[in-house]
């Protein structure tokens, strides 16, 4: 417990409030940062709401949202940039930092838009995969596990 003279000289910083879909405006949108390591794809790009494959499940940003550092597993973030306007992209991990500024921070090892994927060759990988797991050594399994999770992923984002 803090005593009442150290609760009197520590400053608690205002924590921007919660905004939901219905009550963001068309002047009150969220920044967005969306970088590679060979390439960034959005710079401080005003957008309407971004959702992400958080570690701790499918998480929906507007403007507003709490301030917080999300571990990203691979799956689809949607950039929704005006009504009925959106792009869908495909990360293998990252990290996603939403900031009191108002601006989204999304760091990804790899990303790539989904239309760049063949459906056949999905289900190529699968089946290799599937195939060195149950054969494979101790380290090509382990490999193995982690192809079958990014295909599966990738096939559930393309149905």
């Amino acid at each position: 417990m803090l005593s009442r003279a150290f609760r009197g000289a520590v400053q608690v910083p205002r924590i921007a409030s919660r905004a939901y879909a219905s009550e963001a405006g068309a002047a009150d949108k969220l920044k967005l940062k969306f970088a590679l390591p060979h390439e960034t794809l959005y710079q401080d790009k005003e957008v309407i709401q971004v959702s992400v494959p958080a570690e701790t499940g499918e998480m929906g940003i507007l403007s507003h949202h709490v301030p917080s550092v999300e571990a990203l597993k691979s799956g689809v973030v949607e950039v929704i940039e005006a009504a009925g306007q959106s792009k869908k992209y495909f990360i293998s991990s990252g990290f996603a930092s939403v900031h009191p500024n108002n601006t989204l921070t999304i760091n990804a090892v790899e990303a790539f838009e989904l239309s760049a994927f063949d459906k056949s060759a999905i289900k190529q990988g699968i089946q290799d995969a599937q195939k060195l797991k149950a054969s494979g050594s101790e380290v090509e399994k382990a490999e193995a596990e982690i192809e079958l999770d990014v295909y599966s992923e990738l096939e559930a984002a393309l149905k």
